[in-house]
């Protein structure tokens, strides 16, 4: 029976955002649970769809002999994407991890649930310099083995510090508990076969010199439909775990990129495997690509589609998604289809604690003259307009759409409002629109919406795909840049820059 310590954190740095994550930002729950350790962890990932629930599911299958690995809980947290993780945060939280951790030892072996595109205020590399405190606590001896999200930007710290790193395969990321079990069963069997030919553990890593697009890392679209789907054909007996990381676009760092990362018990092998992935990845790079339509554009599209179809026809706000850094709070959607006279239409979900507060205060039936959204990023304004309160509720409830099912949401006051006949719902915290509960908790039926715009860039397809007759990714000004050239690296490695600079990260 090994003894596994287990523990998460995760994060996604859009630097060019404005809104820091501070300590609070990882304590307080939102779409995932708040931060926790011991066994309160055990309990608040319990039935969520998130990776160390996975691999806790998977640590306590029965072994042959009817015994069980011990877990060994350390904690848990997340803060939802935005700019630089504070180094405050950063040093308390790495310091309470590897306090909890030091105490737990010995152990046989380590599993960590992380992100892999955290950058703070002090450090580029935040998983890269956990690993390395991690790696010098526990020496080399024992085994550390990590999942990371698809928008990792992959490091050579990283690689260097952790025996394994093993990441999602689908962007909506519906198998994160799926990657958490088979990361925590490649450590199972690590620990179990520690003798030739496993004693020699060998990796591979390639780093890809171009940039895809939030958007186009989507996995049900090609290429990335494609290529994940060819990865698990090069994974053999001799090469146990491959992943190809599509990279985070928005975080300005040297590292920032798709890679490739591989390992088995045979180099050659490995090596292969990986430059199998990466060509493949390479010959396809001009077809990393999604159509985004300027948001006046997407409004007459949009009415032409369901003129044509007579059905639901959703528009995804990409530039203001909170699950890539965006503060939720911009309106230009809302202005545009208010101007476009879209019918029977619903938008969510928009932050704005001041607007959801005086809700409450005016109670349902309730009108009042709103200041909504453009609260946080510079430059956005806020909107203006008459409301009508049609229900109200305490933002909790429970998601049911195949990426957050089982989440426990805690999204504070939330709000549906009548704005220009549009039914908009308002909370208090920024959440990505990826589950139609964000409505059907306040009474609105997205199904039964002729339009409904969300605001997420790619997670939203897990639950509002089949209410779709046709979806439109939109931009109106936001901090979640669809398009790579149009931003200012200031370290970003030069043959990135390059590449950009001769259109080689494509524009969305």
């Amino acid at each position: 029976m090994a003894r596994i310590a287990i523990g998460g954190w995760q994060h996604e740095t859009n630097t060019f955002a404005t809104v820091k994550a501070d300590f609070a930002a990882f304590e307080s729950a939102d779409e995932w649970p708040g931060m926790n350790q011991g066994q309160a962890m055990i309990d608040a990932v319990k039935q969520v769809h998130l990776p160390i629930a996975g691999a806790i599911s998977a640590l306590n299958q029965p072994r042959p002999d009817g015994g069980k690995h011990e877990i060994v809980p350390l904690m848990w947290c997340s803060a939802m994407p935005c700019a630089y993780v504070t180094e405050d945060a950063f040093e308390r939280i790495c310091e309470n991890m590897l306090g909890l951790l030091r105490r737990a030892l010995p152990v046989d072996g380590i599993y960590f649930d992380l992100h892999g595109a955290m950058v703070c205020e002090h450090l580029q590399d935040g998983e890269g310099a956990f690993l390395a405190r991690v790696r010098k606590l526990v020496g080399n001896q024992v085994p550390v083995f990590v999942s990371l999200d698809l928008h990792a930007n992959v490091t050579q710290s990283m690689v260097d510090h952790a025996n394994v790193l093993d990441i999602y395969r689908t962007y909506p990321h519906i198998d994160m508990a799926e990657t958490g079990y088979r990361v925590a069963g490649l450590l199972i069997d690590y620990l179990k076969n520690r003798r030739p030919p496993y004693k020699s553990f060998y990796k591979s890593f390639r780093q890809i010199d171009f940039l895809i697009p939030l958007n186009a890392g989507c996995t049900l679209i090609k290429p990335c439909k494609m290529i994940y789907r060819a990865l698990p054909k090069l994974i053999t007996e001799k090469v146990s775990s491959l992943s190809f990381a599509c990279g985070f676009h928005l975080s300005d760092i040297f590292d920032a990129g798709p890679a490739v990362v591989g390992y088995g018990n045979n180099q050659t092998e490995v090596n292969n495997a990986v430059q199998a992935l990466a060509d493949l990845i390479h010959d396809n790079k001009q077809k990393f690509y999604e159509k985004i339509w300027p948001v006046a554009q997407g409004m007459v599209q949009a009415k032409r589609a369901f003129k044509h179809h007579g059905a639901t026809v959703v528009l995804a706000d990409t530039q203001d998604n909170p699950g890539g850094g965006g503060a939720g709070d911009t309106t230009g959607v809302l202005q545009a289809m208010i101007e476009h006279n879209l019918e029977n239409a619903a938008l969510g979900v928009i932050n704005d604690v001041d607007v959801a507060t005086i809700a409450h205060q005016v109670g349902i039936g309730g009108r009042f003259i709103a200041q909504l959204g453009g609260k946080t990023d510079p430059g956005q304004s806020q909107f203006q307009c008459e409301v009508e309160v049609r229900n109200l509720s305490d933002g909790r409830f429970t998601a049911t759409g195949p990426m957050y099912k089982g989440a426990n949401m805690e999204l504070g006051l939330c709000a549906w409002l009548s704005i220009s006949g549009i039914a908009v719902v308002v909370c208090c915290k920024a959440v990505q629109t990826a589950d139609q509960a964000h409505f059907r908790h306040l009474g609105i039926e997205p199904g039964k919406r002729d339009y409904i715009a969300l605001k997420s860039s790619v997670h939203f397809r897990n639950d509002f795909e089949k209410l779709a007759s046709k979806i439109f990714i939109v931009s109106a000004p936001g901090v979640v840049h669809a398009d790579p050239a149009t931003l200012r690296y200031k370290n970003i490695r030069q043959n990135i820059r390059r590449a950009i600079e001769s259109g080689g990260a494509l524009r969305a």
